[in-house]
């Protein structure tokens, strides 16, 4: 399946004019995405929505009213977060009496994809997947197996994630997160955690092989503890495929905690050492569909030839990028692999 259109929304300038250049800092261990003015939204409706929301209709609208699609397929971990521990301390705070409802319509995880459908009056295939470090690549799958059933069709395909206070606080305590860690120094440390990040980005896919931005050529996705099995399967994904070396780009999802470097550091092994290494996540911050905008930075790497140079972890001359192989763990237990070629 191919890519014709994205857009990214991200803690740096990678709506608009695009600018990879630049890098903006994190505050207190956060990467807050930068959020664009939303024009055509109701103003009682803009009001009302969450910042999850927000971010995907300035991601998915711009696209979808060019372009007419037949289905919007949406993967976030855990939608308007926010909006739902607000609506759950309404219930607390008025003991069950009048409740905003808006809270509630916003916090479930599919409100993204409905006020999307609402907005724009398409009333075709509408889902949510909600898989946490694996949502995004569900909603891809989703996708590959709706153009297989019926190849004349076109999905907008998304994934998003807000930072929530309750959400970062739950994590910090689990010692997923480190405030004390910036994006400036995010590779260099040794200790455990990493920083938070937040995002969408929305992909219009379909069967058509003319003007694509990117070809999707296989997504694997699985959950496993075991480091040796991810090789293992990593090895296999690259044979599988037939991945040819050659002018080829590896993205790795590598965070700047330490108990999940060596997991990254393996495959790096696996595919050679002759191959450009880029790292994403001191522009993202870690959040469990980050690997949406791992396969916007491969389109955008596919579509310049180049990237700059604080992305790539190790020497390189390359030249001429065909291919991306995108690598991404989430917590150490879900992991997915993803095949772009041009």
């Amino acid at each position: 399946m191919y890519i014709h259109q994205h857009i990214c929304i991200s803690p740096q300038q990678t709506n608009g004019v695009v600018d990879l250049e630049a890098i903006h800092p994190s505050s207190a261990g956060k990467l807050l995405a930068l959020e664009p003015k939303l024009g055509g939204v109701p103003p009682g409706m803009l009001r009302r929505m969450s910042k999850a929301v927000r971010m995907g209709i300035g991601a998915g609208l711009p696209l979808i009213k060019e372009v007419n699609v037949d289905g919007i397929i949406i993967g976030t971990a855990n939608g308007g977060m926010e909006d739902c521990i607000q609506f759950l301390n309404q219930i607390i705070d008025y003991e069950e009496g009048l409740l905003t409802p808006a809270n509630f319509v916003q916090s479930t995880p599919n409100a993204i994809a409905g006020q999307l459908s609402l907005i724009t009056k398409n009333r075709a295939y509408n889902a949510t997947h909600v898989h946490n470090g694996l949502a995004f690549e569900n909603a891809l799958i989703d996708a590959k197996m709706s153009l297989a059933e019926k190849p004349d069709t076109q999905y907008l395909v998304g994934g998003i994630d807000e930072i929530s206070s309750y959400n970062y606080n739950i994590d910090q305590l689990a010692g997923w997160y480190d405030s004390t860690k910036s994006n400036e120094d995010l590779y260099t440390s040794t200790a455990p955690g990493t920083i938070a990040g937040e995002g969408a980005a929305m992909f219009v896919i379909n069967n058509n092989a003319a003007a694509a931005l990117g070809r999707i050529d296989a997504i694997e996705a699985f959950q496993s503890m075991d480091q040796e099995q991810v090789e293992a399967r990593f090895k296999n994904f690259l044979s599988t495929y037939n991945t040819d070396i050659n002018h080829t780009l590896f993205i790795s999802g590598e965070n700047g905690d330490s108990r999940f470097l060596p997991g990254y550091t393996s495959c790096e092994l696996a595919i050679g050492s002759s191959i450009p290494v880029v790292r994403f996540k001191h522009l993202t911050g870690e959040y469990p569909t980050s690997s949406s905008f791992a396969l916007w930075l491969a389109c955008q790497a596919l579509a310049e030839q180049s990237l700059p140079a604080h992305f790539y972890k190790n020497e390189h001359n390359l030249t001429q990028i065909d291919r991306v192989i995108l690598y991404n763990q989430y917590q150490g237990l879900q992991h997915s692999f993803i095949l772009v070629s041009r």
